[in-house]
């Protein structure tokens, strides 16, 4: 009998605040409880940390470079194999509940259901442009705006999609115990939360009024002193226009904070229901990508900092133990991972696959390859390119000197080794096998024909008569409840868990 497998995506969830499951000073009994009976991934790091780029290879287990999506506008073709895939094709019957910023006109990518729509567009719209380095595309680019309007809200945009998300995932649960469908099942839960606006209901917000962790540890660094990337970050920003205070910058990540306790709740009543209809299921936590929450004067994301890429990844399976891993693993590898709890086959498909099964690590296996990260969305020029290899972090990019920490030594990353004589033996070592790794002209000049490529398709498409992509979650009526084409008396008992007599 082959497992049920939930898989819990949430969306810019800092992985340093994970450093053995929640933080301790964190309100989240239910993932606390979650994280005590799963392998917990201390440095576990995103493919790429941005969110459309960051998910398909979360689903395909490929790097951007192999998905093509490169940004949060890049087509996620139809012929590449997601977990979905591998596990319907082997008889599981999945679904999708929440966010997983599919972009083109495939929205479902192996999920035989998807019980909601998206919360961000599915076109072209949001491409960047290599062609115009620099520019700042005002209406989508992040600003400041989310700092500086950081506060208490009972409802906004992102609590509606999640209220949403959770409410439709909870009844699917309930239909699943049913026993309608004697197939296993995979369901995906992905919610919005934390990502920005930080902005969070007053419930939540005032579990974290005396929290002594709302400041960065590592405050603004000058403009003049940030590496080349970060000033491009801070550019694409707009970090101009804003005069940031010390109260915005608390109440923003206090909200942040708040969302996560948010989280929280749903993540239980969703658990709940599964414990309470009784049905046996491994459980994934995971996020797409990290937060800089302020550090060095940044946020969001886009950048291969320890904030912004490192994210949370537990799992409870029965063949996994229980306990702190410590070695460095991919979101890349959440694909082949679940393929091997569920005993499902991707060898037609690893030779290009990017990750590698994580069953074993919690009984001593070791991950010898490198994990690999790229970026080549909005802020960069050109892509930039990442290795965590033991306790080291490699970046490379064809505009920028390398860059090298000593994560161990360096957590906060305030020490590039890349020129260092002591260690230009390791940066040699570190650049050569990024190098045989990456190809970056051919990587950059693969970027810029698909950016242009998407600008000429975005503008003819809107141009006369528009027919969108977003998914639209249809309900048949005629089907739900009670009509008159059922047996009322079939219909009661097949509709109750438990049967009654």
């Amino acid at each position: 009998m082959k497992p049920n497998i939930l898989v819990i995506m949430v969306d810019q969830l800092n992985g340093t605040l994970w450093p053995d499951g929640p933080a301790d000073w964190l309100h989240t009994p239910h993932l606390k409880a979650l994280a005590e009976r799963s392998a917990r991934f201390q440095n576990c790091y995103t493919a790429s940390p941005l969110c459309a780029p960051a998910r398909a290879s979360f689903m395909a287990g490929q790097l951007p470079s192999r998905t093509r999506v490169y940004d949060n506008a890049a087509e996620f073709a139809s012929s590449i194999p997601t977990f979905a895939h591998h596990l319907r094709r082997a008889g599981y019957h999945t679904v999708l509940s929440g966010k997983m910023h599919f972009v083109g006109p495939d929205q479902m990518h192996g999920f035989e259901e998807r019980l909601t729509t998206d919360i961000y567009p599915a076109d072209f719209g949001w491409t960047p442009d290599y062609r115009k380095p620099g520019e700042r595309i005002d209406w989508w680019y992040h600003n400041m705006g989310s700092v500086t309007g950081a506060g208490v809200a009972e409802i906004t945009n992102q609590m509606e999609y999640d209220d949403e998300v959770a409410f439709n995932a909870v009844q699917k649960i309930y239909d699943l115990s049913r026993g309608a469908d004697e197939r296993p099942w995979c369901m995906t839960v992905s919610f919005t939360h934390p990502h920005d606006p930080y902005v969070a209901r007053k419930k939540y917000w005032d579990m974290y009024e005396d929290c002594d962790h709302l400041m960065p540890e590592v405050g603004p660094i000058p403009y003049e002193e940030q590496d080349n990337h970060s000033k491009r970050i801070f550019d694409a920003n707009d970090w101009r226009s804003y005069n940031l205070t010390d109260e915005m910058v608390q109440r923003s990540r206090r909200a942040y904070f708040a969302n996560i306790t948010y989280l929280d709740d749903k993540i239980g009543e969703i658990l709940s229901v599964l414990d309470a209809t009784r049905q046996e299921a491994i459980v994934v936590f995971v996020s797409d990508h990290g937060d800089m929450l302020g550090e060095r004067g940044l946020w969001y994301k886009m950048n291969f900092f320890e904030g912004s890429a490192r994210v949370p990844l537990m799992i409870a399976a029965p063949n996994m133990s229980a306990g702190l891993v410590t070695e460095a693993v991919s979101t890349l590898d959440v694909c082949p991972t679940l393929c091997d709890l569920a005993g499902v086959s991707m060898s037609e498909v690893m030779p290009w696959t990017d990750g590698e099964s994580l069953v074993g690590l919690t009984d001593g296996r070791r991950r010898e390859a490198p994990v690999r990260m790229e970026y080549a969305a909005e802020a960069s020029y050109a892509p930039l390119v990442g290795l965590r290899r033991g306790k080291y972090k490699h970046v490379r990019c064809a505009l920028d000197p390398d860059l090298l920490f000593d994560l161990d030594a360096d957590p906060q990353e305030m020490n590039n080794l890349a020129n260092d004589p002591g260690h230009a033996a390791l940066a040699a070592e570190m650049r050569a096998e990024s190098e045989k790794l990456w190809d970056l002209n051919r990587f950059d000049g693969d970027v810029g024909e698909s950016q242009a490529r998407r600008w000429v398709v975005y503008e003819a498409l809107r141009n006369g008569a528009y027919f969108p992509w977003d998914y639209q979650p249809l309900q048949k009526a005629s089907e739900r409840y009670m009509r008159n084409h059922m047996d009322l008396n079939i219909l009661e008992t097949s509709k109750r868990f438990p049967r009654g007599e």
